[in-house]
């Protein structure tokens, strides 16, 4: 199992994390456009209300501190289709909370398994590299296809956390899910690795 290591060493050793399919790198403030365009659909209402403007996503990529690991999904052209992240890392109880995941170019993504890949990457980084042995978050009840998906990867539902979210002025329950290292192991990263190879396998 490895040890806990502190965010910087890892960024300093490998700021890419590359895949066969997708690449992540990191957020830049560069990215304030494409991002905010992607957060404002229709697609993204079940994140949290964040920027409204361009100046305001730049400030908010910006202020993100050293701790969290905040990416864009990029085909490996160098294409960015999505965005996701790891942060509220606690390297005490060695936990982490994937999230502000977005496949925001869905054409782009067909037929790839951008998605698939991306995950991957971001759970090696934390469970590998970082050392954490339990990540978990929360999704809104209504984000039915979150829910079911993160399910498929491997977390397990633990609990609802009744009108804990207020989305788009209503409110609703949170569903409270994680994943431990040693599920991610035994079911995740074999159903990962068998969802890739039929990728290259088409």
């Amino acid at each position: 199992m490895p040890s806990a290591v502190a965010s910087d060493e890892v960024r300093t050793d490998d700021r890419v994390l590359r895949g066969e399919f997708v690449n992540l790198r990191p957020l830049e403030v560069a990215d304030a456009e494409l991002t905010l365009r992607w957060r404002t659909a229709d697609r993204a209402r079940y994140l949290n209300d964040g920027a409204q403007t361009v100046e305001q996503q730049a400030a908010w990529i910006a202020g993100r501190p050293d701790s969290e690991f905040n990416y864009i999904i990029e085909l490996v052209d160098g294409r960015p289709v999505g965005m996701l992240s790891l942060y509220a890392i606690d390297p005490v109880s060695r936990r982490g909370e994937p999230g502000r995941f977005l496949i925001g170019e869905q054409a782009a993504v067909q037929g790839i398994p951008a998605a698939v890949e991306a995950t991957k990457l971001l759970y090696d980084l934390a469970f590998d590299r970082l050392g954490l042995v339990r990540l978990c978050g929360i999704a809104a009840a209504e984000n039915t296809l979150v829910i079911k998906w993160q399910k498929f990867m491997g977390m397990r539902e633990e609990g609802r956390l009744r009108n804990h979210l207020c989305l788009g002025g209503k409110f609703q329950d949170g569903i409270y899910m994680g994943l431990l290292v040693e599920d991610y192991r035994t079911r995740t990263l074999p159903r990962m690795n068998a969802l890739i190879a039929a990728a290259r396998n088409r």
